[in-house]
């Protein structure tokens, strides 16, 4: 399914709230200025406040992908679409949730 390209400035959060940073190790390929989302980036979660029944803090730290980008790559990496597949995780790698991605450019999209 298209989708528009996750970028370093776009706007995601976990399913409870939490914010989340993209660390991006592509230099080379930019959309509205910024650098695109790969699924070999680093997805920080910041911000959740996510905690079990029995009080024991789990909040999301992380986000694996799931499912990107089939036909668009950089740098050998398929890129993070805003429609992409994932799952925010603990520091115990306990599936929290699907992120979501609530803003991004709108000018370029992929595959």
């Amino acid at each position: 399914m298209p989708g528009f390209l996750v970028h370093v400035g776009a706007t995601a959060i976990c399913p409870h709230g939490g914010q989340v940073s993209i660390i991006s190790t592509n230099t080379r390929v930019l959309v509205s200025s910024q650098q695109v989302a790969t699924s070999g980036d680093t997805f920080l979660v910041a911000g959740c406040a996510f905690t079990v029944p029995v009080g024991k803090p789990q909040p999301c730290i992380k986000i694996m992908w799931l499912m990107q980008a089939t036909r668009v790559k950089v740098g050998g990496q398929p890129v993070i679409l805003q429609d992409s597949t994932g799952l925010c995780q603990s520091p115990e790698q306990i599936p929290q949730g699907p992120p979501s991605i609530i803003v991004t450019q709108t000018r370029v999209r992929g595959v």
